[in-house]
């Protein structure tokens, strides 16, 4: 763990605050403390987790591009699964789009677990995604029950 580049490691984590914020915000109604309805908190980590989930596809195609032998197209073509996952999350229901993230966050996590353990990557990498994407996941799970209760 104390192989990962500190800068790494704190700006993945400053990228968790905003799933953790909204999350908990969900919690309280969206407006007790932000002053912002429920459902457009809820939109907002909608539309936060589609862009972090496309920037992890994209550190995907980066990984292939730097293998020596980074020239085949399964490599690359996983790489663009995670927009399109979160493309698809912008056409159903808030509560739909939550579980589409989460799923979308989970099967990269078991892909980026994969690709580690078969040596394309570094270790560190794999070390900070369980644990980013651990957080990630929680707080997605914690918005989809919140949501339930949201005419979003």
């Amino acid at each position: 763990m104390n192989d990962i580049p500190r800068p790494a490691f704190w700006l993945g984590w400053a990228g968790v605050i905003p799933f953790a914020a909204l999350s908990v915000s969900t919690l309280t109604g969206g407006d007790a403390w932000s002053g912002v309805d429920q459902s457009r908190v809820l939109q907002a980590l909608v539309t936060y987790g589609m862009i972090i989930l496309s920037f992890m596809g994209g550190v995907q195609w980066g990984l292939e591009m730097s293998r020596p032998d980074g020239n085949g197209a399964a490599g690359f073509a996983a790489s663009v699964v995670p927009a399109l996952i979160a493309f698809a999350a912008s056409f159903v229901s808030v509560f739909a789009a939550l579980i589409i993230l989460t799923a979308g966050f989970l099967i990269l996590l078991a892909y980026d677990r994969a690709r580690i353990r078969a040596g394309i990557g570094p270790i560190k990498y794999g070390a900070l995604r369980v644990q980013l994407s651990t957080a990630v996941i929680l707080c997605l799970g914690i918005a989809s029950v919140a949501s339930l209760s949201s005419v979003a």
